[in-house]
This record gives C-alpha cells, sequence and structure tokens, in this order.
C-alpha cells in the first residue's frame, strides 16, 4: 500500500500546485521536517531546509496578496504558468520516491502534466468566467477558495491518498462533463440560428 499511497500523494500534490504552488510545497517541507508522515530522499530532502521553509513562507505571502488584487492577479497568473506546474513536478517527484520503478524524468513529466492541467482550467476556464460574471468582484472570494481548496488538498495527500484521488477524479469528470455540456449547447444556439 506504500506504493499506492505514494503514487496517489503525488497526484493529489501536483493537483494542489495547480492552484497554488508554494501551499503544497510548504505543507510537504513542514510534514517532512517535522513528522513521519513523508520522507524525503535526497535531493529532496532539500525541502525540509528552514530556509527553504522560510522562503516559501514569504512566496506564499506575495502570492497571496498579488492574486487579491485586481490587474495584478492577471500578472500573477501569467508568472505562476511556469511555476505551478515546476511546483507540480517537483511534488510529483518526490512523492512518488517510494516506487523505485519509476524514471524521475516520467515523475516529473506527469507532475508537470497535473498540475499544469488544473491550472489552465484554472487560468483560461474558471478565473475569466468569475472575472466576466462578477466583473472581477468575485475573484477575490475565489482566490481565498483556491488557497482553502490548495492547503486540505495537500495535507489530505499526505494523510488520506486515496480519498483525495477520488475527489480528484469526480472533481475532473464534472469539469469535463461542464465544458463538454456547455459546447453541446453553444453548437445547438448556432444550429438553431
Amino acid at each position: 500500500m506504500d506504493a499506492l499511497g505514494g503514487i496517489l500523494s503525488a497526484f493529489g500534490l501536483s493537483a494542489s500546485a495547480g492552484l497554488n504552488a508554494y501551499i503544497p510545497l510548504l505543507v510537504v517541507a513542514i510534514l517532512g521536517r517535522f513528522t513521519n508522515l513523508i520522507e524525503l530522499a535526497p535531493p529532496w530532502d532539500t525541502l525540509t531546509s528552514g530556509w527553504i521553509i522560510a522562503l516559501l513562507l514569504v512566496l506564499i505571502g506575495i502570492e497571496f496578496f498579488a492574486d487579491k488584487v485586481p490587474a495584478i492577479n492577471h500578472v500573477n497568473d501569467l508568472l505562476q504558468t511556469f511555476v505551478r506546474p515546476t511546483a507540480g513536478a517537483i511534488l510529483f517527484a518526490a512523492s512518488a520516491q517510494v516506487i523505485t520503478e519509476i524514471h524521475p524524468v516520467l515523475a516529473l513529466a506527469c507532475g508537470l502534466l497535473v498540475a499544469g492541467t488544473v491550472h489552465a482550467v484554472k487560468s483560461v476556464a474558471v478565473r475569466p468566467a468569475v472575472t466576466a460574471t462578477t466583473g472581477g468582484s468575485g475573484n477575490v472570494l475565489v482566490s481565498i477558495a483556491e488557497d482553502i481548496i490548495s492547503t486540505l488538498l495537500s495535507i489530505l495527500s499526505v494523510v488520506i491518498p486515496l480519498f483525495v484521488a477520488m475527489i480528484v477524479i469526480l472533481f475532473t469528470s464534472w469539469v469535463i462533463w461542464k465544458l463538454w455540456r456547455r459546447a453541446n449547447q453553444e453548437r445547438l444556439r448556432n444550429q438553431l440560428r
């Protein structure tokens, strides 16, 4: 079960990084340093350094405020397009270490794809829809919700990885269904014209 738990944790942490790059890194760093819930092998154990934890706290603070200010949040999302998938790759590789047969490049690629996909859905579908429907006033609440979800998903990914995997699968299925439904409704409207 350790191997399966490691893979499920890796997917959950990578998905969490798609919402906020620094929260899951901090969760892994703190749990790796102060508990035995996650053991990081070199070079990933560098995350448990006090300096890295302090840096992650500073980055979380910057990200928190940058994501709440109109106009700056769009620039932040653009910058995070590179940071979030990278964080997802690091988290996947560090969490999936219990499976020795997985090549590190494959682990990094999986994390990059998972975090990149979550970030893309958030940046291309969710945030523009919120901005359009609320005139931008709903972005702060959505950003706070993303931070809360990222924190809970990160913690649960380490503590109860199977539960998180089910949540991620259900949420992804729901998003795909909503996008499919919207596309079909648009197609029907175009046919009726």
